[in-house]
């Protein structure tokens, strides 16, 4: 272990050095991307010598017990060998966790896609629950949300909804929420009182910066539009939506929710890199689809990560076989439950994975 630990300690020092040469230093996105690996791997660094210092101290101790021939002091020694081989047993379990490895992507802001699947009205109203669920969300932790693109219908349905929440570890948080939900519900047209199933998807994409997605000028292609709406006064009379297209790999993004052009084109590119982004992590994994299909399926029935029964009460995640009956809470905001069995099922994934 002290060998993996020094190649840590090694680039820790080696990025010290890198930041404090000038012509690093004046490179602003530069020291950026060393400042963000080094915090990354501050605590493996700390805990490493902390875990020295504790080694060391029971060589010393150990040594003494072994030369020591008073009684009483052998007593003390003893009982200080067995408190410090207790702490290195404490240190080497918090090292094996923080050496598994941590999502990139974690401290992110995210981009949210939320698409109304199969069920019709139903599917669109489903959709429109979980975008109040997700701002709730949002609101319960102190982050902030906001609009870039959405296509409404009738009854205060949802068609697509794409979104940004900005706090600290906001990827982190949401990340598991990619995938198919479905519910069951009577729904407010059911004039027959039977339970219908319908589907909307979410896809959880990490908001990109500009030193994780290189893009060039010359690679775009934008267009200015006017808005959409449904009716006159939601319309638009002068052109500020903006769609931006990447064309070495076709990804575009669309943003018409500000009367500002320029604020339209900021949001598409933020929602443009993040979709490049997840392209590349896609391609990193050698999966085959892209990150954003592979999150969300197809928005068929049977691809689902989460049912939300009303009749019941209940709420269910397929993938860690977890029930709650607070289904109203939940809908309000309060998924905290989830998360963290989520977030705990993801370490001990990762756990065994590094002790396999």
């Amino acid at each position: 272990m002290l060998e993996i630990l020094s190649s840590f300690e090694n680039r820790y020092a080696e990025i010290d050095q890198l930041m404090a040469d000038p012509t690093v230093s004046q490179d602003f996105l530069q020291v950026q991307k060393l400042a963000k690996e080094q915090s990354s791997i501050r605590d493996i660094v700390e805990l490493t010598s902390s875990y020295r210092l504790t080694l060391q101290e029971l060589q010393d101790i150990k040594t003494m017990i072994r030369d020591e021939s008073d009684q009483e002091i052998l007593a003390l020694a003893k009982t200080e060998e067995a408190n410090l081989m207790d702490q290195v047993e404490k240190l080497e379990t918090g090292l094996r966790f923080a050496l598994i490895p941590r999502d990139p992507n974690d401290d992110k802001n995210v981009i949210m896609e939320i698409r109304a699947g199969t069920g019709g009205d139903e599917a669109g109203l489903f959709a429109a629950d979980l975008y109040r669920m997700y701002q709730r969300y949002a609101q319960r932790k102190g982050w902030k949300s906001e609009v870039i693109e959405a296509h409404q219908t009738g009854l205060g349905a949802i068609k697509e909804i794409v979104f940004a929440i900005k706090g600290d570890g906001a990827y982190s948080q949401l990340k598991h929420e990619s995938g198919g939900h479905r519910v069951q519900r009577i729904p407010v047209t059911e004039s027959g009182g039977r339970i219908h199933t319908s589907a909307a998807t979410v896809a959880v994409l990490p908001e990109a910066e500009e030193i994780d997605v290189d893009i060039k000028a010359d690679e775009l292609d934008i267009d200015i539009f006017r808005a959409g709406g449904n009716g006159g006064q939601n319309v638009q009379k002068v052109e500020t939506a903006v769609r931006i297209t990447h064309i070495p790999t076709g990804v575009t993004a669309t943003c018409q929710d500000e009367r500002s052009q320029l604020k339209n084109r900021e949001k598409a590119m933020g929602v443009l890199r993040s979709r490049i982004l997840a392209r590349e992590i896609e391609r990193q994994q050698q999966e085959v689809s892209t990150a954003r299909r592979l999150q969300i399926g197809s928005g068929d029935r049977s691809e689902r990560v989460r049912t939300y029964n009303f009749p019941q009460g209940r709420v269910t995640d397929h993938r860690i076989n977890y029930s709650s009956h607070s289904l109203d809470q939940i809908l309000d905001g309060d998924l905290q439950e989830f998360v963290t069995n989520l977030l705990e099922q993801e370490q001990a994934d990762k756990l065994d994975a590094a002790t396999t």
